[in-house]
């Protein structure tokens, strides 16, 4: 088949909308004159290998799109996607977006060279047209499937939604009323995006509200989780399967005494579930334990910033080195996906060139990601 000079101009210019950015901007950025870039969106330049290569790069995105008349990329549902939630997005949110799916692509390509090992398929089959049931079934439907009991508490989120084969990643973004989103990535698969800039017990919730979408909305291309959006009853349904995955609605009902609360034994339960005071007040009043008034009493508290702890900045690493690491976070790089590309560096599955790629680092960032995780680049790299 041949090479088709419009639908490769046409790529480019969609996404360079997409980001809001312009011909001059591009040139700065990777080097190619606006001449050049011009006459390519047009259709009527071919590309050298090179620029492919550096537009590729710059775009985050496979290059094999860009060169085939076929290739599908996630570039439709991002180009809907913000369409659809206009001012939502801030120019940097959108290349945030694109940089955790370049990671997600990333993500699948590693798990393809080096498998893991408990990894599980999972479905559900919606019943009737009751969206809260469903969450509420499905909930309870993954729970028995991993072998938790209503009484296991404080699970690893993270770990449980990857095992089912979704990609998760946590990322800074700048707008706040954004929660997450989710993205049926048309060869990665499932793509859960967490706002970082969340407080980590909500985080935590999202993980599980945007997995909801994953098992319930998987006909979806994306869904995206606004704050502001609390009467959709998509939305409704994943914060009830994110409610009962993480409180099942069993061992809310046998908190001693849980018709009578205070601010303390808010903040106490709240903590001891790991959810923030907000989210408890939702599982006790759906099950009909508590008031109104009980209700407001609770979420009018929050869980102490110095209680809470995130599971990939454990309390045993020096501030220095929990600060590097968090700063790594809020760019995407979870410690499962930096263990990928070291594990598959270290078995000459990929370059260090690669794997610099692969972390949005430079070479010489390399080494200080190498050092912050305690993995080693041999000599020459």
């Amino acid at each position: 088949m041949s090479f088709d000079l419009a639908l490769f101009g046409s790529k480019l210019k969609r996404y360079r909308e997409q980001f809001d950015t312009s011909i001059v901007q591009v040139s700065e950025r990777t080097g190619i004159s606006q001449q050049i870039l011009v006459e390519l969106e047009q259709g009527s330049r071919r590309p050298t290998g090179d620029e492919v290569l550096i537009l590729a790069d710059y775009y985050k995105c496979d290059y094999q799109f860009f060169i085939s008349n076929e290739r599908l990329a996630p570039f439709e549902q991002t180009e809907t996607m913000f369409r659809r939630y206009g001012s939502e997005f801030s120019r940097d949110d959108r290349w945030a977006v694109q940089e955790f799916l370049f990671l997600c692509e990333c993500e699948a390509y590693l798990l393809e060279l080096i498998p893991r090992t408990g990894r599980k398929s999972f479905s559900f089959t919606k019943i009737g047209t009751y969206f809260k049931a469903h969450g509420e079934s499905a909930a309870i439907k993954l729970r028995s499937y991993l072998g938790y009991s209503s009484s296991q508490l404080r699970l690893d989120v993270y770990n449980d939604f990857r095992s089912l084969g979704f990609h998760i990643f946590r990322r800074k973004l700048g707008n706040s009323n954004i929660s997450g989103l989710y993205i049926k990535h048309p060869t990665a698969g499932k793509c859960i995006l967490i706002n970082y800039s969340e407080d980590v017990y909500r985080q935590r919730f999202t993980t599980a509200h945007e997995s909801g979408h994953a098992i319930l909305d998987e006909t979806e291309d994306f869904v995206v989780s606004l704050k502001s959006d609390k009467s959709n009853l998509v939305e409704v349904r994943a914060n009830t399967f994110a409610s009962c995955y993480l409180m099942p609605p069993e061992f809310i009902r046998q908190i001693p005494d849980s018709a009578n609360w205070n601010t303390e034994k808010a903040i106490e339960w709240a903590n001891r579930l790991q959810v923030s005071t907000e989210a408890l007040a939702y599982a006790l009043k759906s099950v009909n334990l508590i008031s109104s008034s009980t209700e407001s009493l609770i979420k009018s508290v929050r869980v102490p910033l110095a209680m809470k702890n995130d599971p990939e900045l454990p309390e045993s690493l020096s501030t220095a080195s929990r600060h590097r690491r968090e700063h790594l976070l809020k760019r995407g790089l979870s410690t499962f996906y930096v263990g990928l590309c070291f594990d598959a560096y270290e078995r000459d599955a990929i370059s260090a060139g690669r794997m610099a790629e692969m972390l949005l680092v430079d070479e010489r960032e390399l080494r200080d990601v190498a050092q912050i995780y305690g993995r080693t680049l041999r000599y020459g790299d």
